[in-house]
């Protein structure tokens, strides 16, 4: 069983989704302790809880802990199954952060269409919680730049908004459809090369347009001069509750960037676009392929590609070096990143594996490769 202490690092939730994500793909067993145990909360709240859940049924694991406020968690999963699934957060919670615990494993699931299963090769996830929310990628960050890259990768995934979720009541709806892929590439990336415009959108949900107006009129005032080709949509998403967004991503020949500020109660419509802005022009004054969170977002794909991957951060995060580190608890992947946190850095992964049967199910044991280099 691997140990893992869940004050590692950031000490956040990030341990735990990647502890539950490891721990599908190599069905190696895993124990948490000290889970949040750097937050001002700690335990599992409800999102978290949700993500254990969501682990637990798509494989039919053995759990222990999983009860709210619990700072200790085992997990031993069996065998990944497609299928449709419905997880309900119950808060405004972070639907983003529970898909993306289960997606990879889901994609990279055995195949059971030959064995009469209609769902052998794909699954529909319905997820209900927040889907605009802080400390989280909101679900236009997922469609509009996380997709994209891990498309690239092989992997193939559809994305559906139904109903928005703002912070603090959440009642957000998404779907997702994952298809099961035979393997995922590796990824260079080290050069973004020249800006080829700047696309966004505004958006309110049960608030006046003008509100979206302003929030665009701010951020074309900012961004002018930036490139002949920037361009802002209005839209009025459909929600039960109130909320507003604006999202600016940056498109270069190579990579891209994309930062998102939300609204809040007393929130100005120009401080919500300046926020988006802000963040557009740090990422713009480095050298980075991509935006940071993107990175990290893609460590844990990348730790499972064919080949060796290679990628510029904009920055590298507390959140990047954990999600390494857990990465390597595991066994999975030998991973380098070069460069000073809150710097600009560059993030080197290389694949180990073995792999078992015909369904090129990933595994992993960390003890045995690190002891004999053995690589497979």
């Amino acid at each position: 069983m691997i140990e893992i202490n869940g004050s590692l690092g950031e000490g956040g939730g990030q341990v735990l989704r990647s502890a539950l994500t490891l721990s599908l793909l190599t069905q190696q067993p895993v124990r948490l302790t000290n889970i949040r145990g750097r937050r001002p909360k700690p335990g599992l709240q409800p999102q978290h809880l949700t993500a254990v859940k969501a682990a637990a049924e798509i494989s039919s694991a053995t759990v222990t802990g999983a009860a709210l406020d619990s700072q200790e968690l085992t997990f031993a999963p069996a065998d990944v199954r497609a299928g449709d699934y419905r997880f309900d957060i119950g808060t405004a919670g972070s639907t983003s952060l529970v898909l993306q615990t289960i997606y990879l494993p889901l994609a990279l699931g055995p195949d059971l269409s030959g064995l009469g299963d209609p769902k052998g090769l794909g699954s529909e996830i319905t997820l209900i919680g927040g889907t605009h929310v802080p400390w989280s990628p909101s679900f236009h960050y997922l469609d509009l730049q996380w997709r994209p890259y891990v498309e690239r990768l092989g992997l193939r995934i559809g994305l559906e908004l139904e109903l928005a979720g703002f912070y603090p009541q959440g009642n957000g709806q998404a779907r997702a459809r994952i298809e099961r892929v035979e393997r995922i590439g590796g990824m260079h990336l080290t050069e973004r090369g020249a800006l080829k415009g700047i696309q966004g959108i505004s958006a309110v949900a049960n608030l006046d347009k003008s509100i979206a107006e302003r929030q665009r009129a701010q951020a074309m005032r900012r961004l002018q001069g930036r490139h002949n080709r920037i361009e802002i949509e209005l839209l009025d998403l459909p929600s039960r509750v109130k909320g507003t967004f604006l999202l600016l991503l940056a498109e270069f020949k190579h990579g891209s960037a994309c930062y998102v500020g939300l609204g809040a109660p007393g929130k100005r419509a120009e401080q919500v676009a300046d926020e988006a802005c802000l963040w557009l022009e740090r990422f713009l004054a480095t050298n980075g392929a991509l935006d940071e969170y993107l990175a990290d977002q893609l460590l844990l794909p990348l730790a499972f590609a064919e080949g060796p991957s290679e990628l510029r951060t904009a920055k590298v995060t507390p959140h990047l070096l954990t999600n390494a580190e857990i990465i390597r608890a595991f066994g999975a992947a030998e991973i380098e990143i070069a460069g000073e946190t809150g710097k600009p850095g560059l993030v080197r992964v290389r694949l180990r594996r073995e792999t078992r049967g015909r369904g090129d199910k990933v595994m992993g044991d960390g003890r045995r490769e690190i002891e004999t280099g053995d690589e497979r």
